[in-house]
């Protein structure tokens, strides 16, 4: 007989203490999963509602190693983790998931894109350079360079358009990807469980803030062709399976104009473009990632309702403790659902929160949407 997934028998360990660790909590606590956060936050989101949590290096050998000791089953909310600890706890009979070696691959964009080539699975052209020999990818522009390792967020990728930009560009192992003139950008979220029972959501469609380079904007259904649809969800079912991965995934594409759909990035993990399955969906993305980390049966993921969601970012040049201007008059409107992290602090660009809009249909939601865009801000406090 398996030992139980819930209750005191079972410690559940998550590396990393932010908004999706929280997301994450929110739904264990209905199963009454007791989870253990780490994080060097002591602050950090999920602190004072995880099980328990610990402050310490996800990054560091001999605190991700203290911390799984005794756990039953390890997850993560960000790839940025120790792997050697990992692979480890692995080795002394804990569970984890996703598993390290998976974690090699995607967390180093360079290995990442290295792996779509070796599967054939299409992606924009790309270039491996190591420091600054971006000076002599003049015959390649325009690129996007995207460190190797460490961005999130959008941080860690500049924008080369021409030689001069290449002032600004990053003194470390990189990836130069080729500019795509794409018609959309796409995600798809998809899950598999230790049984190889594998589920995808329907395509979202998202609208980056051109100056955080990150997801702002994202709305569900996507307004694609059906063959587009199902291309989308069979290549992000394909990249699961040929990981040979156990939890949640999410996959990010470039639709070209020529129809074309294009891998862009992966991540292994719960994720932004999954958000509005709270409300949207039948399981939401979060619950998802318990059902196939734990080995039970994925959740439906249809769709229940049309939305859109739009992440709360810190105004600029914001600085310290934070005020949500704009709240209560939020709040007034109806199908919006508010989602704050509990962020103590607001910094430029920081992701503070976000909130989800539904509607009878997708162009109700997107005038809504649009609207509503920008009505509530993460302000410092004067």
């Amino acid at each position: 007989m398996r030992s139980l997934w819930y209750g005191n028998e079972f410690k559940l360990g998550v590396l990393g203490a932010g908004q999706l660790g929280r997301m994450l909590i929110q739904e264990a606590i209905n199963w009454n999963v007791h989870v253990y956060t780490m994080d060097s936050d002591p602050d950090s989101p999920c602190s004072k509602i995880s099980h328990q949590f610990t402050c310490g290096s996800i990054t560091n050998y001999e605190d991700v190693l203290e911390f799984g000791k005794d756990k039953n089953l390890i997850t993560v909310e960000i790839e940025n983790v120790n792997l050697e600890a990992l692979e480890e706890l692995e080795r002394n009979g804990v569970e984890v998931f996703p598993q390290p070696r998976v974690l090699r691959i995607i967390r180093d964009k360079g290995i990442q894109k290295q792996f779509y080539s070796e599967n054939n699975i299409p992606t924009a052209d790309f270039r491996l350079i190591d420091k600054k020999e971006i000076f002599s990818n003049v015959d390649f522009l325009p690129f996007a360079q995207k460190l190797r390792t460490g961005g999130y967020d959008g941080k860690g990728v500049q924008i080369m358009r021409s030689e001069s930009d290449f002032e600004k560009s990053f003194d470390a192992p990189s990836v130069l990807e080729k500019f795509v003139d794409f018609e959309k950008e796409l995600a798809v979220i998809v899950a598999r469980n230790k049984k190889g029972q594998v589920t995808s959501y329907p395509t979202v469609e998202c609208e980056f803030n051109p100056d955080a380079n990150l997801v702002e904007f994202l709305f569900s259904p996507a307004e694609i062709s059906h063959k587009i649809e199902e291309d989308a969800r069979k290549m992000a079912i394909e990249i699961i399976e040929k990981l040979d991965m156990v939890g949640i995934l999410a996959v990010e594409f470039f639709l070209t104009k020529e129809g074309d759909l294009l891998v862009n990035e992966i991540a292994p993990r719960p994720h932004n473009s999954g958000h509005h399955t709270i409300e949207c969906n039948v399981t939401s993305q979060f619950e998802q990632h318990l059902r196939s980390i734990l080995n039970l049966p994925l959740g439906a993921t249809d769709l229940i309702q049309p939305g859109a969601m739009i992440n709360i970012l810190g105004e600029p040049n914001s600085s310290g403790s934070v005020f949500y201007d704009g709240l209560e008059k939020l709040l007034n409107e109806s199908g919006v659902h508010v989602h704050i992290y509990g962020k103590e602090t607001v910094k430029e660009f920081r992701k503070m929160g976000h909130f989800t809009i539904t509607g009878l249909n997708l162009s109700e939601v997107k005038q809504k949407a649009l609207r509503l865009k920008g009505n509530l801000k993460a302000k410092s406090v004067s």
